[in-house]
């Protein structure tokens, strides 16, 4: 018996010990061998149709395969082809992947002469003038910088937070940068003569690490031009430019990835976001550059009709408003017309804008006001007519918008109105506070 206990106190014990060390010395379960530097390689070779279009082959089709063609754009897949509209040498980079790791390779690829009829992307066109083409933040023109939420609201893609007001951001070192678009090699140039505006929450970060606070709100920071960058725009749901090493637009938070939200030749309005605040999109306006878009100050005062084409009148906004005259988001349906007026709503109940007219309007024969109006949701319009010699003077009119996000004609009736009022105050989105942004258009009287 003595025997048997002394086994189990020593025995029993050894047991365990060896049951230990056979656990802690399992094998981990593997992820795989990583891809060689074989898997990586991959040919090319011109297709049957054109020299300037290549045709590539990963060398391993069991291997995610992932492309960037040196040219500003990139490709997926174990078979690629990329377009090559300028003569030159170009730098293609394969990477490969599995669960195990990954390996890349590059070759570079020699086209020899030019075939500009592979450009047929009207993106490109717009953005470069078809060879290179500057641009420069819309200083003059409201809302050319701002902040709205993200994912966007019911504004849409626009800066219903906050927008800059003209020239708001002087001497922060956003006005005088200057973006240059090359179609050579896709090539991006910009020139930021020194500095750069920098969020707050960025102040400091690489490689933009000499900072100091701003006049005007958050901080500059001095770093030199960025010449010979690239960028890259990929299609698709969104249309984006993303711009390489150390290339930026606009105002910097900490991202090189634009959302194209509207693009014309006159005209780029880009969304982007926030590396350090998901809840963020920032916005910016570019222009090309010498390009005025707001003349200056023009008369103060017109008559009706009102349809922003070939007079722009100048609005006066109240309640935190801002407004500028744009082209039709939404030229469709029932006013297909080119320019309109925009008009973001400002976080009072009652904000709205109004023009003055040159002379007051009669009612004894037209009894009506009627204007197109496209607003983000349904609600209440309200039209004020006022004496501006007298603004104790008024008439008001409310009409409901019963339809959403499509033009729609409004009717206000004015008869029996006296003839003193030669004001035109408009409040769209009454009684709601930020309502959203909307499109005013074709202001008569009928």
């Amino acid at each position: 018996m003595k025997a048997n206990n002394h086994f189990g106190r020593h025995g029993w014990a050894a047991l365990a010990l060896a049951i230990l060390v056979s656990v802690g010395c399992e094998k981990k379960p593997s992820l795989g061998d990583p891809p060689t530097a074989e898997d990586a390689e991959f040919t090319f070779m011109p297709s049957a149709t054109n020299a300037n279009i290549i045709e590539f082959t990963a060398n391993n089709a069991t291997l995610q395969a992932s492309w960037d063609f040196g040219n500003g754009t990139t490709g997926e897949g174990t078979n690629a082809t990329s377009s090559y509209p300028f003569a030159g040498t170009y730098t293609v980079t394969l990477t490969v992947q599995n669960s195990g790791g990954s390996a890349s390779s590059s070759q570079d690829i020699v086209i020899a002469q030019d075939d500009a009829s592979l450009i047929s992307n009207p993106i490109f066109a717009l953005l470069t003038g078809g060879s290179s083409k500057t641009w420069a933040i819309d200083s003059v023109r409201p809302a050319h910088m701002g902040v709205g939420p993200n994912p966007s609201g019911g504004a849409g893609d626009y800066p219903e937070w906050w927008a800059a007001g003209a020239n708001e951001k002087s001497g922060s070192g956003l006005y005088n940068d200057r973006y240059t678009f090359h179609l050579q090699g896709f090539a991006f140039d910009h020139v930021t003569n020194g500095d750069i505006y920098v969020n707050a929450a960025h102040a400091g970060d690489a490689p933009f690490t000499d900072t100091a606070s701003c006049l005007v709100g958050d901080f500059t920071a001095y770093t030199p031009d960025v010449m010979g960058a690239t960028w890259t725009l990929t299609e698709g749901t969104d249309t984006t430019i993303t711009l390489s090493g150390n290339a930026m637009m606009g105002y910097w938070t900490g991202v090189q990835t634009y959302k194209i939200v509207s693009i014309d030749s006159n005209e780029i309005f880009l969304r982007y976001e926030d590396s350090k605040n998901a809840d963020l999109a920032w916005y910016i306006r570019l222009v090309p550059e010498g390009f005025v878009s707001d003349p200056g100050p023009q008369p103060t005062t017109y008559a009706l009709p009102i349809d922003f084409e070939t007079v722009q009148p100048t609005f006066t906004t109240f309640g935190n408003s801002a407004y500028s005259i744009v082209a039709n988001p939404d030229a469709s349906g029932a006013n297909t017309s080119s320019s309109v007026l925009e008009t973001v709503h400002g976080n009072e109940t009652w904000a709205g804008l109004f023009v003055n007219l040159d002379a007051q309007l009669d009612f004894s024969s037209q009894t009506s006001i009627k204007l197109m109006v496209w607003a983000p949701d349904t609600g209440q319009f309200r039209l004020k007519l006022e004496n501006q010699a007298t603004p104790s003077q008024f008439i008001e009119v409310d009409q409901s918008v019963t339809v959403a996000q499509a033009w729609t004609e409004l009717t206000f009736d004015l008869t029996g109105a006296s003839t003193l009022y030669d004001r035109v105050v408009i409040f769209p989105g009454w009684n709601v506070s930020n309502a959203g942004t909307f499109y005013v258009d074709n202001i008569k009287q009928d």
